[in-house]
């Protein structure tokens, strides 16, 4: 979580120019007294980060250090605004709101400012939400065993199966899987009770 944040920060710095301590934990939610450690950790570990003291003063990064994201044209960056900005209920069943709304964040910060600002515009203009189901814990047990490559009892207690859950779907049927061991799309009604083994399998 901490280097998740010390790489927002810099790409602030490197968007914004310089910034207090105060504004930069209110982007992140945090206290000024984290970011000045965060500062900290980022100078020892040789970035040219500058703190300026006063009323003035501020953080910003020295000699001239940047990376940029370059490329996209401003209807582009339109476009990629409407699809970050979209709130899609699915990330939550699958366990991955937070990370979403964090890498939202990083990429956006790291484009250049135009860029930046069209596709702030555009999310702000147009707010979208998506369908996916939320309120099944299976979903989120068996997108783990498809990150993780475990292998899952589907059934369990009725008409037990094993699956190898290679990838999911989400439709207007609601959710399935690939089971690369049986070579079917299963759907959720077809899941029952399931169980997650330790044990993986060979992708």
């Amino acid at each position: 979580m901490r280097a998740s944040r010390l790489l927002q920060i810099l790409l602030l710095l490197q968007n914004r120019g310089r910034l207090t301590s105060a504004q930069l934990a209110t982007e992140l939610e945090v206290t000024p007294r984290t970011i000045l450690r965060d500062v900290d950790a980022m100078t020892e570990a040789g970035l040219p980060i500058i703190v300026f003291q006063g009323n003035q003063g501020g953080i910003e990064l020295g000699f001239n250090y940047r990376t940029r994201l370059t490329g996209l044209d401003e209807d582009e960056a339109e476009a990629l605004g409407v699809i970050l900005g979209a709130d899609i209920p699915a990330l939550v069943a699958l366990g991955l709101e937070h990370a979403a709304r964090r890498a939202r964040a990083k990429l956006i910060e790291s484009y250049p400012d135009k860029v930046r600002a069209a596709a702030k515009r555009a999310m702000a203009q147009f707010q979208l939400s998506l369908p996916g189901e939320v309120d099944d814990p299976r979903v989120f047990a068996i997108a783990r065993a498809v990150r993780g490559t475990r292998i899952v009892h589907i059934n369990v207690g009725a008409d037990p199966q094993t699956v190898h859950p290679t990838a999911m779907h989400l439709s207007d049927e609601g959710w399935s899987f690939d089971d690369a061991l049986s070579g079917e799309t299963i759907p959720i009604e077809r899941w029952g009770n399931i169980n997650i083994s330790a044990h993986r399998f060979a992708c």
